[in-house]
This record gives C-alpha cells, structure tokens and sequence, in this order.
C-alpha cells in the first residue's frame, strides 16, 4: 500500500508540475499575442467622422491641414489630390514643419503622385518599401500641443477618394496621447525609409 501509495502520489506532483508548466506556457502566449504596446486609453477630445464622396473629407482635411501651427507628419499610400498637396505646401510656407512618408509602389506607378512638387516645395518626403503595402492614411497635426490632431480612416489623399469612391475619416482632435501615439509609429516607419529622390 505504501508503494501504491508513492506512486499515485509521484504522479499527482509530476501532473502537478506538467500543469503549472503548461499553464505559465499558455499564459506567456497569451501576453504575447495580446499585450499591446499601449494600454487603451480615455477617451478625450473630440471625434469628427466623415464619409465620402457625401462630405466634403478633402475640405475638413485642407481645413486642418491650414490650421497647423507646429508640425504636420503624413503617411499616405497614395497622395495625388492637388488641393490637399497645396494646402501642405502653403504650411510649410508659412513655417509649419511638414514631413512626408509614401508608399514606394504607389508613387512607381502613379504617374499623377504630388509627391515631385511637395519635394520641389522643401518637404522632405521619405519613401517606404520595406511592406507590400505602406498602406497607412494618417495626418498627425501639432501632436505636442493640447490641440493635437489625428486623421485617418480609409481615404487615400486622391481625388477619387472624394468624388469616386466609398471613403471614410476619422478626425481626433485635442487628444495629445493619441498623437503621441502615432508619431512614435510615423518615426519608426520613416527610420525604415529612404529619403525621396527625383
């Protein structure tokens, strides 16, 4: 009995063991696979959505776009709207810091890319190729001031995207966190980057 005793209890440790491994495991997974690298955060400020081609996205972005007073960082798939390209150019202009990161593929192919006359303009503009796709549509406004700025959604910086097509934006305002955010992911795509070149 005693020896019975042993082994039942020499199984009832090691099954003990093979538990607490398997569960740790399980749990390291799980923290991997579900542990962003910021936790969600309040919500504060303000959320304008918008949705073309009924409104007027191209107007709320340039509208935007013209009232920076600090810096504008863009991630544009593609950037073919000439009155979004000339709103960026009158930023800088007036001494707003304005950088640019493109999709590499895109501004290959499109022969009707902005992105040569924002160069021309002083812009520094970087191109993406290290994804298939640089397939992020995001302006960050003065993310260091309490009015800091997000857009993003499906809009791509066309004109298609305004009159043709079935688009969507998302405008957050005065919600420097969240700007924060997304310049943290802008610089670390334009560390990946390659300066523009005509």
């Amino acid at each position: 009995m005693n020896r019975g005793l042993t082994v039942i209890e020499h199984l009832r440790r090691r099954l003990c063991v093979a538990s607490v491994a398997a569960m740790a495991l399980l749990a390291a997974t799980q923290a991997s696979a579900f542990d962003p690298s910021s936790p969600p955060q309040p919500a504060t400020g303000t959320l304008q959505a918008a949705f073309s081609p009924w409104d007027d996205i191209e107007g709320l972005i340039t509208q935007a776009i013209t009232g920076a007073r600090q810096q504008i960082l863009v991630q544009a798939y593609l950037l073919s709207n000439g009155t979004i390209a000339s709103a960026l150019v009158a930023a800088k202009q007036r001494g707003i810091d304005v950088e640019i990161l493109v999709d590499g593929l895109q501004l290959k192919t499109n022969n009707v890319s902005k992105v040569a006359a924002l160069a021309a303009a002083g812009i520094p503009v970087w191109v993406e190729t290290k994804y298939r796709n640089a397939h992020n549509k995001v302006i960050v406004i003065d993310p260091l001031t309490p009015d800091a700025a997000v857009i993003t959604g499906s809009f791509n910086f066309t004109w298609s995207a305004q009159h043709k097509n079935a688009e969507n934006v998302l405008i957050v305002r005065n919600n420097p966190k969240l700007a924060a955010r997304y310049v943290v992911n802008w610089q670390r795509h334009r560390q990946d980057a390659a300066p523009y070149t005509q």
